[in-house]
């Protein structure tokens, strides 16, 4: 059988039951144990001494050998695995920790309530678990648009490009995937450190999501109940965000919501004057956030059956 049918019960194992934290404490998570990896591989082959052109060349070994590591045990597990339904459950066992919709949901969830009651401080701790920037610069309107930015790259990043990825690859693309995605959040940043270092995983990682971005902001237009305003927030503003695909999901998001994302933010201190997205659209708040989940359980329900169309097909 395809591996459609293993990610699909992977798929819906992490719906129903996440990664629990009674198993994260007694094995950690894959994805941890990819990042101990390229921790402990970078810290041996960074060195700020080194020129440009050998920190480039140097990553671009630590990706070959993270990659690798990854990449080719899943190509013999799948060699091996039984054939029939006994091979398609051990498969959606193994594709479980690398589809996080129900993890990505209860972090959002856990941002909205305390928004919701007012408690601002709270709602800062909540968010402070998926961004990546200060969040006490951040008032209700900055919360509830960090939040949604964040439902919507990785409702892209974490849930639809390692499906398409395993569609397309089985067991090896969505471990590679995964492991491509850990790399750039990992060392993908254009920071002192990492500029040169880790200018192939950053790259590697805008390729791998040029179609899963673009697919992620069409399945939030088409479920959206806004499908015009959507689809043109989308096509208008995705190019204005400074990533060349984060903006195609945010975007769909601002136009589905009809609330204006992204915009100035602080990073390190510094002001980065960001553009808007749906500019003209209203600011975000806890309602909007609970809107913004019931259009991600939506979509979640329509990767599932198009994974399924796949299985069946």
């Amino acid at each position: 059988m395809s591996f459609a049918a293993a990610l699909l019960i992977g798929f819906v194992i992490e719906a129903v039951f996440a990664w629990p934290a009674r198993l994260f404490r007694l094995i950690g998570h894959p994805v941890t144990w990819l990042g101990r990896a390229i921790t402990l591989l970078e810290a041996r082959m960074n060195d700020a001494g080194q020129s440009a052109g050998v920190q480039k060349i140097l990553g671009a070994a630590l990706v070959l050998i993270i990659l690798g590591g990854a990449v080719l045990p899943c190509i013999w597990i799948s060699s091996v695995l039984p054939d029939g339904w006994v091979g398609v459950v051990i498969g959606g066992i193994l594709a479980w920790p690398f589809v996080a919709a129900r993890s990505l949901y209860d972090h959002v969830a856990a941002v909205a309530r305390p928004l919701e009651q007012g408690d601002t401080d709270k709602a800062r701790h909540a968010v402070s678990m998926i961004i990546g920037r200060n969040p006490n610069t951040l008032d209700d309107a900055g919360i509830a648009r960090a939040s949604l930015e964040s439902l919507a790259e990785n409702a892209s990043d974490g849930i639809v490009a390692p499906v398409f990825w395993g569609l397309v690859f089985g067991l090896p693309g969505l471990v590679g995937y995964k492991a491509i995605n850990t790399m750039d959040s990992m060392i993908g940043h254009r920071s002192a450190r990492y500029e040169n270092f880790g200018m192939v995983a950053a790259r590697l990682d805008d390729i791998v999501n040029l179609i899963p971005a673009r697919l992620t902001g069409v399945l939030f237009a088409l479920l959206s109940g806004r499908v015009s305003q959507s689809f043109g927030t989308m096509l208008r503003d995705a190019g204005h965000h400074r990533s060349p695909n984060a903006g195609w999901p945010e975007s769909a998001m601002a136009g589905a919501l009809n609330v204006r994302l992204s915009g100035p933010r602080i990073y390190d201190d510094k002001i980065a004057d960001e553009p808007w997205l749906n500019a003209e659209a209203p600011d975000a708040d806890a309602t909007s956030i609970a809107r913004g989940l019931a259009l991600y359980l939506r979509t979640m329900v329509g990767l599932a059956a198009i994974i399924a169309l796949f299985a069946i097909v």
